[in-house]
């Protein structure tokens, strides 16, 4: 297997993601300040030789490094690329697991997002398995977790999904006052609990139904990676095969985003169009 590997830009200025077309741990997450806590992976410690790398974010399907302030990422981030693919495909293990216990603490960094109004809160772990929307402090009632973030008076709603939390807040407060004390919260509850919570039921499309699977099938490959990406999801509805309309329900981030009508028209409705032929000709947010 030829290793690969892609530079992926993020909202945080100061972290690049270095995604790779295969796994490279064992399904565990590895963090390092220093070359000294990076005892374990030769290719961190390669990385922090390199003078302006801050942190390494080492994942199975994807290294993330923060970046000193010294040099933009345009600079050196090719520089970076070829030496991740370069050492993957020298055959050297990305981490060399030999102790019983690692020690491997919560991290999270914030990303702002398209939204104003919502801010994404990244953890180098993977906390859950599926992804789980909030609009009040009573739809979460079967989640600690939710509840307590609900209990903050600016926190609107919570969307969860795999490794990060995003947060819509009330105007009252501005993100430079809040989004340190919702990352300690998130931090620390993390770091003692695990999330416990009710699976939600799969889309239920009827076998007749093709269309409708087939579009489920569209946004799940190439519409709900890049709004991820954001912070945000967005779940198939309803397909009315009469009027040719998609209806689909805004999570997260693309819920009540300036941007989600672009999102719609520019998107994820040219998409639809150009793969399903003559079968769309309209996507609506049903919420937004």
């Amino acid at each position: 297997m030829k290793y690969k590997v892609k530079i992926e830009k993020t909202v945080n200025k100061f972290i690049n993601k270095f995604e790779i077309n295969n796994f490279i741990t064992n399904h565990k997450n590895y963090e390092y300040a220093n070359i000294d806590e990076a005892k374990n992976s030769k290719l961190a410690q390669e990385l922090f030789y390199l003078p302006f790398v801050k942190k390494v974010y080492i994942t199975p399907s994807f290294i993330s490094i923060e970046r000193f302030n010294i040099i933009e990422w345009d600079v050196v981030e090719e520089e970076v690329r070829v030496k991740i693919e370069n050492y993957l495909n020298s055959g050297l293990n990305a981490v060399d697991v030999v102790e019983k216990n690692i020690i491997n603490p919560i991290s999270i960094y914030s990303e702002s997002t398209p939204n104003p109004a919502v801010m994404k809160f990244v953890s180098n772990k993977i906390f859950i398995d599926c992804s789980l929307e909030f609009n009040n402090i009573d739809e979460a009632s079967d989640m600690k977790f939710a509840k307590e973030l609900f209990k903050f008076p600016f926190v609107k709603s919570i969307y969860i999904d795999r490794n990060y939390v995003s947060i819509t807040k009330y105007e009252i407060s501005e993100w430079s006052e809040i989004t340190g004390e919702l990352r300690s919260f998130i931090i620390d509850f993390l770091s003692k609990n695990k999330l416990k919570y009710r699976k939600p039921n799969p889309q239920k499309v009827s076998k007749s139904d093709e269309v409708s699977e087939q579009i489920i099938s569209i946004l799940d490959e190439y519409i709900k990676p890049a709004v991820s990406s954001d912070g945000g999801n967005i779940v198939f509805d309803s397909y009315d095969p009469k009027e040719k309309i998609v209806k689909v329900i805004l999570q997260g981030a693309c819920s009540g985003c300036p941007s989600s009508t672009i999102t719609l028209k520019n998107g994820i409705e040219n998409i639809l169009k150009e793969m399903m032929s003559t079968k769309v000709d309209k996507v609506e947010a049903i919420n937004g």
